[in-house]
């Protein structure tokens, strides 16, 4: 049973893993997306899913190696995996999920054009990547699997150039009400309770 949760942990940090890099395609060519005339997602996905077999195959000699094998790391596991689920839950109850979907980013005069400020994005203005994040550490805490934590690493790297991005290209669509928004509210990591 443990060999098998390590192989979905694997399996998932490899899709989690390569989330900011499908963003990165998008954010800084917004313009270029919502020029098409067809659904940009016809090109996106097959490439998003390019990544994930480029990065299983460069992994995968490594997802056997263990920084350490316990099973009490599936306890802390276990409240990381309830966390990102909590988060994902209360990103959504203000989120449409075109919006979840990034169907303004790509889609032209797509009629979900407004900020959102209020709820958890009060707290931070991208719990779903912390959500995202809370998911690959309950993965990589529970399992031990180096992997794991090699691609939770990825991904809080290419993570912050992709959060750079997305805020440009927020400021872009929502001018002065974003400025303000992003200089008080932080990026992942709440500075308040949530």
């Amino acid at each position: 049973m443990l060999a098998l949760f390590r192989t979905i942990g694997w399996i998932a940090c490899v899709v989690y893993s390569t989330i900011p890099a499908f963003w990165l395609l998008i954010h800084p060519r917004a313009d270029f997306w919502r020029s098409l005339r067809r659904s940009p997602y016809r090109i996106l996905l097959p490439v998003w899913i390019g990544m994930w077999a480029l990065v299983a195959t460069i992994t995968a000699p490594w997802r056997g190696a263990l920084f350490y094998e316990n099973d009490w790391t599936w306890i802390p596991a276990g409240v990381l995996f309830c966390a990102g689920l909590i988060l994902y839950k209360l990103a959504h109850s203000e989120f449409s999920l075109a919006q979840l979907g990034g169907l303004p980013e790509v889609l032209r005069d797509h009629d979900q054009q407004r900020l959102v400020t209020t709820g958890i994005r009060a707290h931070v203005r991208h719990p779903v990547y912390l959500g995202h994040l809370c998911e690959m550490l309950a993965w990589s805490v529970g399992t031990g699997l180096a992997v794991c934590w090699a691609l939770t690493a990825l991904a809080i790297v290419t993570g912050a150039f992709m959060i750079k991005m997305e805020d440009k290209e927020l400021e872009n669509r929502f001018g002065e009400e974003y400025r303000q928004y992003r200089s008080t509210v932080p990026a992942v990591l709440p500075k308040t309770k949530l």
